[in-house]
């Protein structure tokens, strides 16, 4: 990383430079730097107002940069450690859609561990890609899915030796990471494109003590949500290139779902996020990491709550753990993930990432104080002593393997039928159910219903999970092929 480049910040020195210019703007957007909607000006203020503009000759454009957003990415790039980086203004999701339509076209096979992202499967959609899962495997004391076992990918890539593309979390939503590198190298030997989720791992390029990034390991590709632990504006992402993809392809991919008018106040906000990780990044990330390991073990002083952390690595598939993410089962207190997370948030004003049926996630960041952890610690303990008992929660985690019985876009788009969710065992399903967050889904179009993801998905209702995807919103009734 060149540090003397990474004191630059293209895009917002532009902004700065057209602030102090008394340009008339007859274009959109039609607020007219404000002016246009006092309310709003009011409420956001007029410094952010001045800034939302459309694209223009020395702002450049992010459909074909040319001049300050092209080397926004190209300083981007050399942050990462990346051949080339793209400025993604619609979110992680939309760079996890256009690294799989860049690498699988219909019929493609994809192979995936089945805890991915819904946008993984919304480009499976729109790409006609095939999924081939892989067992994650289960740790059962916890409730989690874990990495990805080395003897499982070399299984599945022997089976299929035609894919075109293997895609990993790296890490999972609660800091699991796989043998990358390994995983890198036995892919490449049979020309399989490594796409990697770091939605989560914004960090690893600029932490000490961290996982291996993506593009350490040699990946082909790699979505990084800039706005979860890189302190950018939310919907701001980065899509991150090895050597061997091409740019100008990937650039066209992207150009076919992301907007023609990009956010400059996202784009500001990467432009100065990189920088700040960049110049920062290493004390940063010791903070995190310090207030991470402080609460793990004040919760687990509590009794009742394991907060889990590197003493679950096993060299396979938990090859890594990301410590600075403070993961917590709660099935000891005899109260689920999700009860937790309302009481924390209904009777504490605490407002943690997500519960799930058997662990919640705290996210912890740059941005927060030992203050507010000490507030984290006390509250789960008193919830401990009012709510706690000594009945673990009644929940089999084993496993439930999708059964792939249609491609995801062909269900999607097939006739379809409405039925009860407790008589669709057998029936191949048309739509998507998943708790978000996380947003892992639990069904997706094309595979078969099984009991068990009927109990699983009846479960989840009533520890109080947020469950979507369907068009019922009850989740009573789904839709499946005729």
């Amino acid at each position: 990383m060149d540090k003397i480049l990474q004191q630059r910040a293209p895009i917002m020195e532009a902004m700065e430079a057209l602030r102090n210019q008394r340009v008339v703007p007859f274009d959109v957007p039609g607020h007219k730097r404000g002016k246009g909607n006092p309310e709003l000006t009011e409420f956001f203020g007029a410094k952010t107002m001045s800034i939302d503009v459309n694209s223009m000759k020395p702002l450049d454009f992010l459909g074909h940069p040319v001049s300050v957003i092209k080397e926004a990415e190209e300083i981007a790039a050399d942050a990462f450690g990346a051949a080339h980086a793209f400025l993604m203004v619609s979110g992680t999701s939309a760079s996890v859609i256009a690294m799989i339509m860049a690498a699988c076209k219909k019929g493609d096979k994809i192979l995936m561990p089945r805890n991915v992202h819904k946008s993984v499967l919304s480009a499976l959609i729109l790409s006609g890609a095939l999924p081939v899962y892989i067992d994650p495997g289960l740790d059962i004391n916890l409730g989690v899915s874990m990495g990805m076992s080395i003897a499982d990918i070399a299984r599945a890539i022997d089976e299929n030796p035609d894919a075109a593309a293997i895609f990993l979390n790296n890490p999972t939503y609660y800091g699991i990471c796989s043998n990358l590198p390994e995983i890198v190298k036995m892919a490449r030997a049979k020309g399989i494109a490594v796409l990697v989720d770091e939605a989560h791992g914004t960090h690893f390029s600029f932490g000490r003590g961290l996982p291996i990034s993506a593009m350490a390991a040699g990946a082909d590709m790699s979505a990084v949500s800039m706005h979860k632990s890189g302190g950018s504006l939310t919907q701001s992402s980065f899509l991150l290139l090895g050597a061997a993809p091409n740019p100008h392809h990937v650039r066209q991919i992207i150009n076919l779902t992301q907007t023609t008018s990009a956010s400059y106040l996202l784009m500001v906000s990467l432009d100065i996020s990189r920088k700040n990780l960049a110049l920062n990044g290493v004390e940063i990330f010791d903070k995190v990491g310090q207030m991470a390991n402080y609460a793990r073990d004040e919760i687990n002083n509590i009794g009742g709550y394991y907060a889990f952390g590197k003493e679950i690595i096993n060299g396979d598939a938990i090859f890594d753990f990301d410590h600075t993410k403070l993961s917590v089962n709660t099935l000891k207190t005899g109260l689920a993930g999700r009860e937790v997370y309302d009481i924390l948030r209904d009777e504490y004003d605490i407002q943690i990432e997500f519960g799930d049926i058997g662990n919640f996630l705290a996210y912890v960041s740059v941005g927060d104080r030992m203050k507010d952890i000490e507030r984290l610690c006390s509250s789960l303990s008193e919830i401990y002593r009012r709510y706690g008992n000594d009945k673990k929660a009644d929940i089999d985690y084993e496993y439930i393997h999708p059964v792939v019985a249609a491609l995801p876009q062909e269900a999607f788009y097939a006739e379809k039928e409405a039925v009860r969710l407790e008589n669709s065992a057998g029936r191949i399903s048309s739509e998507l159910v998943m708790c978000y967050p996380p947003g892992i889904p639990i069904i997706a179009p094309g595979e078969m219903m099984t009991q068990a993801a009927v109990d699983y998905i009846r479960y989840a209702k009533e520890v109080g999970c947020s469950l979507t995807g369907t068009q019922d919103e009850d989740v009573e009734m789904l839709y499946v092929l005729k």
